[in-house]
């Protein structure tokens, strides 16, 4: 069974990520996948709406330590994956809808900034842990996290790196709502078989016009590449990646 399943429901396209032993944490592999679809997706007139779906209680660990470490080898940076995915994102031409279980840490919060609704089931926890791994955040959350949440709760995300449960980040804007785990798909395609029933014109206009120029997001993606790659260089980064790699070997 692939690691990104994709399937399409009433001219909804969904990505659910499915590999549980690794509690669905992304490879670039999986990366490229998820890339593929959403490009093919936005290329067929018979898909709407964009669906991203986790599985069995889990939404997203972030990036695969291990993939990630591997695919940096002799150009460290993120990898060219996992970047053509983050560049993708504030691209996609049509609605894009996350539903979120459980964790979602690194990427799979900061994927929540492109998405025009995000639902979440109770007992779902959102984190970013960059500063933790001596790293900066990345997929532009540095720009549109202190947009959507204030400046103050972003830092408190960002940088001090709290975790926020689902009611808080209802409450800060990062989620439209918060159902039982038991419905949380159901909500999700509910939301995206009301878009997909509106006139495809009208709601890409709309979308366009609510998103505004995407350039400061592209820009900005690029800008913490630079220094996500500088980062990696230093004694801190190194250390926190050894002490992540010896404690998973432990």
């Amino acid at each position: 069974m692939p690691d990104i399943e994709i399937s399409r429901v009433d001219r909804i396209q969904i990505l659910r990520l499915n590999r549980p032993t690794k509690k669905n944490a992304l490879t670039a592999t999986m990366y490229a996948a998820l890339a593929d679809a959403i490009e093919a997706g936005d290329a067929l007139s018979d898909i709407a709406v964009h669906v991203i779906l986790g599985s069995n209680g889990v939404f997203c660990a972030g990036n695969d330590i291990h993939d990630f470490l591997k695919t940096s080898e002799g150009n460290p940076g993120l990898g060219a994956d996992a970047l053509r995915f983050i560049r993708l994102l504030p691209l996609v031409a049509k609605p894009l809808i996350a539903g979120v279980d459980g964790p979602a840490i690194g990427i799979g919060t900061t994927l929540l900034m492109h998405c025009d609704l995000v639902y979440a089931a109770d007992g779902a926890q959102f984190s970013t842990p960059f500063l933790n791994l001596g790293l900066v955040p990345e997929a532009a959350s540095s720009l549109l996290m202190p947009q959507r949440m204030g400046y103050a709760r972003a830092f408190e995300m960002l940088v001090l790196g709290n975790t926020f449960s689902a009611s808080q980040a209802r409450e800060a804007g990062l989620v439209n709502a918060v159902v039982p785990s038991s419905e949380l798909e159901a909500a999700v395609m509910d939301a995206a078989r009301r878009l997909a029933a509106k006139s495809a014109a009208a709601l890409a206009a709309a979308r366009r016009l609510m998103r505004g120029d995407v350039a400061d997001i592209v820009q900005r993606v690029g800008e913490e590449a630079v220094a996500f790659k500088q980062q990696l260089a230093t004694p801190e980064a190194k250390a926190a990646f050894q002490a992540f790699l010896t404690k998973s070997q432990g």
